[in-house]
């Protein structure tokens, strides 16, 4: 890494491994199958079916408030800021391991979980314009790219290792280590595990705490003329509308991410129910399934991914991109229809490296349409449309699935089709997009407007 970021990112990395540790208690795939076979029989499968889709829905659907969160961090020293919406998620992850195991309990994790992933957004946002102003736009993918190889190999580890003592895997190396010998429940090794994932994030909060934005004073100075003439961000959800409306480019690429976002949201809480249902899939083939070994294939295709998306436009690499995802469905579609369980490691696996893709896009896509003192403005809007379909994508899909399975048995996996119908128009949209429309990212050097031209465009040779 060039002298210039040596600083930031020797402090980044670490502060990453650990806050990863934490970030790892409550992903969202690891509880879709602790709720999912930990809560069976203590409420009705359908009504289980819905906590599922809530659970699978609160990752998007906390960011339909990141409009607020660009408001209030806006002229705020970015640091401070993030640290105390870290501090804040960490004491409420706490709560997780206090539940109690009732149908009650079941709303209040939810409720936790939702603030959790509320404080989870609001970090992410300052992280991305920290990013912003930290690493040059030739590098900034390859940063990402390995802070977020750091989060997910911790994840996947952690998850596989949850899965293994949940499933009392460890019996088999020696039966004094089986639970009933330790006088522990499943449930009771999820609620030890929250705490010690809580304490190693602690670390990471410390840690992130000593990074510096370079020419801070110059951004917040920015942004708060930016406030003073009206052009930040507001707390009037129009003003999404509003940027949408005079950033066009921006707003077709929007509408293409929201169709494929929205099927690849329908597909999540899917997953953990189609495993339990039609495979009565055990807590470790579960949560391997789910979520360690898409992870384990993520860090081995981020650098792929971050190569190409540091030179082309971020609508050029989802004409790739977003052909993984189609291949992650139709796999996990036949794998459903003709019950063949080895399809369901190919999901698996092609999900891991959509994945892969898809952290970097999400979080540095916008950067391509972004003036700099405006690259909070525009998470914002992406961030909250992201929200829009946590909102509506989860709970659609479990609502058709318990549907068609009312009327049929095992007619609930053609919601599926639904999955792979939205995102295959996405994926023809940025195929048209990248036809049509000029592809020019914004430059990242100083003021500029939202038609405000950056470096000529990669060739397509260039993919």
């Amino acid at each position: 890494m060039p002298a210039s970021i040596r600083r930031n990112y020797s402090r980044e990395l670490p502060g990453t491994a650990f806050l990863s540790v934490a970030r790892a208690a409550f992903d969202g795939s690891v509880l879709g199958i602790v709720v999912r076979i930990s809560y069976d029989h203590v409420v009705s499968d359908s009504m289980l079916n819905i906590a599922v889709a809530v659970l699978a829905s609160m990752p998007a659907l906390a960011n339909i408030l990141n409009f607020i969160w660009a408001r209030v961090a806006h002229g705020r020293n970015k640091i401070r800021f993030s640290m105390g919406v870290q501090i804040a998620m960490l004491t409420l992850l706490l709560g997780i391991a206090l539940v109690p195991h009732t149908s009650n309990g079941l709303v209040m994790l939810s409720a936790v979980l939702l603030a959790v992933w509320v404080c989870w957004s609001g970090f992410i946002a300052m992280r991305s314009t920290i990013w912003r102003s930290n690493y040059p736009r030739h590098l900034r993918a390859r940063v990402a790219g390995k802070l977020a190889t750091i989060q997910t190999l911790t994840a996947s580890t952690l998850g596989l290792t949850l899965g293994a003592v949940m499933g009392d895997k460890l019996a088999r190396i020696d039966p004094g280590l089986s639970l009933d010998s330790i006088g522990i429940e499943p449930l009771g090794v999820f609620r030890v595990y929250v705490v010690m994932c809580v304490a190693f994030g602690a670390i990471g909060v410390a840690i992130l705490s000593t990074i510096r934005v370079r020419q801070h004073k110059r951004m917040l100075r920015e942004e708060r003329d930016s406030s003073s003439d009206n052009t930040g961000p507001t707390m009037n959800p129009m003003g999404v509308v509003r940027l949408l409306l005079e950033d066009r480019r921006f707003g077709v690429y929007q509408i293409n991410q929201f169709l494929m976002g929205m099927g690849n949201l329908m597909l999540m809480p899917l997953i953990p129910i189609i495993l339990r249902e039609r495979f009565d899939i055990d807590y470790f083939q579960g949560i391997l399934l789910a979520s360690a070994l898409p992870m384990l294939i993520t860090p081995m295709m981020i650098p792929v991914w971050s190569r190409l998306l540091d030179k082309v436009h971020i609508v050029k690499f989802r004409t790739v991109h977003s052909w993984v995802f189609v291949s992650t469905i139709v796999a996990l579609f036949s794998a459903t229809m003709f019950e063949q369980k080895w399809l369901l490691y190919v999901a698996a696996i092609s999900q891991g490296a959509a994945q892969a893709g898809g952290m970097l896009a999400w979080q540095l896509g916008h950067h391509d349409f972004a003036p700099k003192e405006r690259a909070s403005e525009y998470m914002g809007v992406h961030v909250t449309l992201t929200g829009v379909r946590g909102l509506l994508g989860p709970m659609l899909a479990v609502s058709l699935y318990n549907q068609l399975e009312d009327m049929r048995d095992h007619a609930g996996a053609f919601v599926l089709a639904i999955c792979l119908g939205l995102v295959l128009a996405g994926a023809f949209g940025f195929l048209a997009m990248a036809k049509t429309m000029d592809l020019t990212p914004v430059n990242d050097e100083g003021p500029a407007t939202s038609k405000t031209r950056g470096p000529a465009p990669v060739s397509r040779g260039g993919l």
